[in-house]
């Protein structure tokens, strides 16, 4: 389809996701509506990643501001982009998102798919 007629994806907000993103400092509240913004027209902007293991279906937002780290868990589909969690990581080793993160944003992904799969 020509780039003029392109629909943008529907955005979804799961559980208190939007609630929790508009706690984000203003910075990394921009950018990750310009990240959720490139999804929506289908495209990954440079500061996500694709998630492993059982969450390889869901890409994490990384926004880095005044030494913290701002995380937004979405999962893409063909009609939608479900947002499934925002969280300030405050993991106390290394790079690896706390395990109770994990498991809400797993939590959250099945939801979605549910959700996807009654109303799309």
């Amino acid at each position: 389809m020509p780039e003029a007629h392109r629909i943008d994806k529907t955005i979804e907000w799961v559980g208190s996701s939007l609630v929790d993103l508009s706690s984000f400092p203003q910075r990394a509240k921009r950018i990750t509506g310009y990240a959720l913004r490139y999804a929506q027209k289908g495209q990954t902007h440079p500061k996500c990643r694709r998630m492993k293991g059982e969450l390889r279906d869901v890409t994490d937002i990384r926004v880095d501001d005044e030494g913290d780290t701002y995380r937004t868990a979405y999962l893409v589909t063909e009609r939608a982009i479900y947002v499934l969690h925002s969280f300030q990581k405050k993991a106390t080793k290394g790079i690896a998102t706390p395990r109770h993160h994990l498991e809400l944003i797993s939590q959250r992904l099945q939801e979605a798919k549910r959700h996807y799969a009654q109303h799309y």
